[in-house]
């Protein structure tokens, strides 16, 4: 799991623009949607399209969504546990 929290980190950083954190300032259970990185409805779309992409992770509703994008850790949470397969 830390390997896949670590991996989402980058992948943010780089999909959000956040040229200004490195992987290591990116605190995993830090607010993500409504918190100090300024993430808003199109940045949201963006990491669920990035889910789905490189994870085959569908994110389908609002709901779910807004308990997905809590923190980095809660998102690699429900990636392990939705993941075609089970965990890797």
């Amino acid at each position: 799991m830390n390997e896949l929290i670590e991996e989402l980190k980058t992948k943010l950083i780089k999909l959000l623009d956040l040229s200004s954190l490195t992987p290591a300032q990116l605190d995993a259970q830090a607010r993500l949607v409504g918190g100090e990185l300024g993430i808003d409805s199109i940045d949201v779309l963006e990491m669920a399209v990035m889910v789905e992409q490189d994870y085959g992770v569908v994110i389908n509703s609002q709901e779910v969504g807004e308990k997905v994008f809590a923190s980095v850790a809660s998102l690699a949470a429900y990636i392990e546990s939705n993941r075609a397969g089970g965990a890797a």
